[in-house]
């Protein structure tokens, strides 16, 4: 069964990817090399635009924006100077199509787990009206673009180059999951509903279209729609001002609700991503998207014969 939408991942063969002996070894080096270089971009330029801009919401938002825009340049330039080929990931023909889908999808998926939430008395629900969305905006751009190209653009893409789908889905899942332990109100429980539901889904949308805009546009818009539009922790943080505030009723466990750390820890929002990935991972086999690349099983197929 084919789907006919979006296009094979391209993993990279050339260069320091080319096929050969080390690959692995020379994949994991170049995913290390890579993060390093899109933080070391990232990090120095965002702490100088955030001091040096005044500290009005909308060009703390330019400041996020630039950050993000950083992060996608360091990322290209990495990719055509390191493989030898434009990341068609982030074709900019895709984006808004993918963009817009994945926010769409981001804001239907949070806003299903919180009607089961409020639905069942697990949350309370305070609208407070309009509010400034600068903040909560800038902080869901970034961590979209940030997270997704370092997690699903570096991680997922260079491991399954070097070990296949199915260790990089784990890997990249576990460091995701891992790197958000350190968040307030963090606990082993949290760091595996990270993993799982993001790690996977959003690994899952990558596979599924080829691209990393509908991951980014998911990630962000889920984020968006918890912090902003509900009000309620993201990942243990506050994303400033919103148009409501959800809270977690205390005479439930935490397990179930998410507690302090957010409602993305929660039993609702592991069953809803788990649902969402396990269906994007079916269209991405039903489409091909595992199938061993050409160029791989050309080079085998000439190595053995």
């Amino acid at each position: 069964m084919t789907i006919g939408w979006g296009i094979q991942p391209e993993l990279g063969d050339r260069r320091i990817l080319h096929p050969g002996k080390w690959l692995p070894a020379r994949a994991v080096g170049w995913a290390v090399i890579s993060i390093f270089a899109i933080v070391l971009t990232f990090g120095p330029a965002m702490e100088a635009l955030t001091h040096a801009l005044p500290k009005q919401p909308p060009l703390q938002f330019l400041a996020h924006a630039v950050g993000a825009c950083l992060v996608l340049g360091a990322y290209v330039l990495l990719v055509r100077f390191g493989e030898d080929r434009n990341p068609t990931e982030l074709a900019p023909h895709a984006a808004p199509t993918g963009l817009l889908a994945g926010l769409a999808i981001g804001l239907v998926m949070f806003s299903t787990v919180m009607a089961i939430m409020i639905g069942f008395g697990l949350y309370r629900f305070d609208y407070h009206g309009a509010s400034a969305a600068w903040q909560g905006a800038g902080l869901a751009l970034e961590s979209g673009v940030l997270e997704e190209v370092l997690v699903r653009g570096v991680v997922l893409r260079l491991m399954w180059r070097a070990f296949g789908p199915l260790a990089a889905f784990i890997i990249s899942a576990i460091l995701f999951g891992a790197g958000h332990i350190g968040n307030p109100s963090a606990t082993w429980f949290t760091t595996i509903c990270i993993a799982v539901e993001a790690g996977i889904m959003l690994g899952a949308f990558y596979a599924l279209t080829g691209r990393l805009w509908v991951s980014i546009g998911v990630h962000a818009g889920w984020n968006f729609t918890q912090g902003y539009i509900f009000g309620a922790a993201v990942s243990g943080g506050n994303f400033g001002s919103s148009i409501a505030t959800s809270t977690a009723r205390i005479q439930f466990p935490s397990w179930l609700t998410g507690g302090a750390f957010g409602p993305e820890a929660s039993l609702p929002a592991f069953s809803v991503c788990l649902a969402v990935g396990a269906l994007v991972l079916w269209l991405a086999w039903a489409n091909g998207r595992f199938v061993k690349p050409q160029t791989l099983c050309s080079t085998a197929e000439h190595s053995s014969s």
